[in-house]
């Protein structure tokens, strides 16, 4: 697969032949595109100083789409060719067969460049990254004796998108992506725990193999395995809850973010539907997402319908006032689309997806905050979790977390669950820290089998009576 740009009109078919069969499948429709991607992605694992996996895949072809209300017609190929789009477009066009529409106005233009236009993949030799990897364990084994396991993983992506709007317009982007993760074990007495720590965005992988940047994440993954050496099980029961800036702005995203997208909102899923005007959270909140933030991992120039991204007001001041929208939900409930139509890839068709979704900061300082709570935890890493849009309920596990009483951090607690439903989390926000803070680019959004990258973001937060599940009282 060649390393130039990605031109499927001048190397697979001509852009009027093209033009013309997506005109004949949106015929009658509300709207549709011709959607071309090119990816190409590497990703190495050194576990125990040993090269555990290299994996370098490249895949292209594209995905043809009409859309007529709440009806689409999606057909997909990985064989750029004529004969293929004439194919696809011969069951796209089914999507139309009723009473006939008028296009919808093209997505605006934009002059976003929020990245830069180029492949990592290509930028340092196989060799030095292995070389970077197992430096990378010798560094974590000498910062302490008891590290047994180490595990680093260096990956580099870049995705190619070329749009073409019935219209006649072609939308374009490269999206590079670079990432470097540790895991550590460590051992004390017979007990072992885990740390992890990374980060990345779209920037030059040279940027995160770099020592200024990818030690500190050794630094912290160790500590993390460290804190946990020490911690003792979490306590169960309804408890004020502390949450740490950043990363666990992860609850936001789930518990929150994914009921403010406007499909469910549409079709009355959300916990949130029919609620737009009205206080949804305390006063003081306030949430955007935000595809507009230069080289953050959620971050796009312009979505996968061609729509430039935005920076969108959700909540402001605890009153909601606006959803996440595609261009198909934001027709058919009469607004404007916001620049989150994404897919995963050209196989698949677009709805409305988070981009870099975070909370505002408030004007309490962090340490205040830790000290007025009275009984409770202190959280500041996340793992897993699991939402029910419907009710907004969850479940996330901590990875890294503190028992607090009378103001006072105390030991470590391992197990730890946080239980609760996203609207009622909102309303029970106590205080909003001065600390704002974005995650350091790890996230990844599962929604309908498709997973796109994300970032989310937050101040120190003090909830008000979530329920902690824990192993002892």
């Amino acid at each position: 697969m060649s390393n130039s740009y990605f031109r499927p009109f001048e190397t697979s078919l001509s852009q009027e032949t093209a033009l013309a069969i997506l005109r004949e499948s949106t015929q009658g429709a509300d709207d549709g595109e011709l959607f071309f991607e090119r990816r190409q992605s590497e990703t190495l694992v050194l576990d125990d100083n040993r090269l555990k996996s290299a994996n370098f895949d490249a895949s292209e072809g594209f995905g043809l789409r009409a859309v007529h209300r709440d009806v689409t017609g999606y057909a997909h190929s990985s064989d750029i060719s004529e004969a293929s789009i004439r194919r696809a477009a011969a069951t796209v066009a089914l999507a139309a067969q009723d009473t006939p529409s008028r296009l919808a106005l093209p997505p605006a233009q934009t002059n976003n460049n929020l990245y830069p236009a180029f492949d990592p993949t290509q930028e340092i030799s196989f060799a030095a990254k292995i070389d970077i990897l197992k430096e990378i364990d010798s560094y974590v084994r000498n910062l302490d004796k008891r590290v047994i396991q180490v595990s680093a993983v260096i990956s580099a992506s870049c995705q190619d998108v070329v749009i073409l709007r019935p219209e006649g317009d072609v939308i374009t982007d490269t999206r590079p992506m670079t990432r470097v993760n540790i895991s550590v074990i460590v051992e004390e007495n017979g007990r072992r725990e885990s740390g992890s720590a990374g980060g990345g965005g779209r920037f030059e992988l040279g940027q995160v193999v770099a020592p200024d940047d990818w030690q500190p994440k050794a630094r912290e993954a160790l500590r993390v395995a460290l804190v946990n050496l020490e911690a003792v099980p979490a306590p169960a029961g309804v408890m004020d809850v502390v949450l740490g800036p950043g990363w666990p702005g992860i609850l936001l995203h789930e518990a929150i973010g994914h009921g403010l997208e406007g499909d469910f909102n549409r079709k009355g899923s959300s916990a949130f539907a029919g609620m737009m005007g009205q206080q949804i959270a305390a006063k003081g909140v306030t949430v955007l997402d935000d595809g507009t933030m230069a080289n953050r991992r959620g971050s796009i120039n312009i979505d996968d319908e061609g729509t430039p991204s935005g920076k969108n007001t959700l909540i402001e001041d605890g009153i909601l006032v606006g959803y996440m929208q595609d261009r198909q939900n934001a027709r058919l409930m009469g607004v404007e689309p916001t620049g989150n139509g994404r897919r995963e890839s050209y196989a698949h068709a677009p709805m409305p997806r988070m981009t870099n979704t975070y909370m505002l900061g408030g004007d309490s300082a962090p340490e205040d905050i830790v000290a007025d709570l009275k009984d409770g935890i202190y959280a500041v890493g996340f793992g897993g979790g699991q939402v029910d849009i419907t009710n907004g309920k969850f479940v996330f596990s901590c990875t890294e977390a503190y028992r607090v009483k009378d103001g006072k951090v105390g030991a470590p607690v391992k197990g730890a669950t946080l239980i609760g439903d996203g609207a009622t989390a909102l309303q029970k926000i106590r205080a909003l820290g001065n600390d704002m803070a974005l995650d350091p680019g790890m996230g990844n959004c599962g929604k309908a089998g498709q997973w796109v990258p994300v970032g989310v973001g937050q101040p120190t937060v003090m909830i008000g009576g979530l329920t902690v599940g824990g192993s002892s009282t």
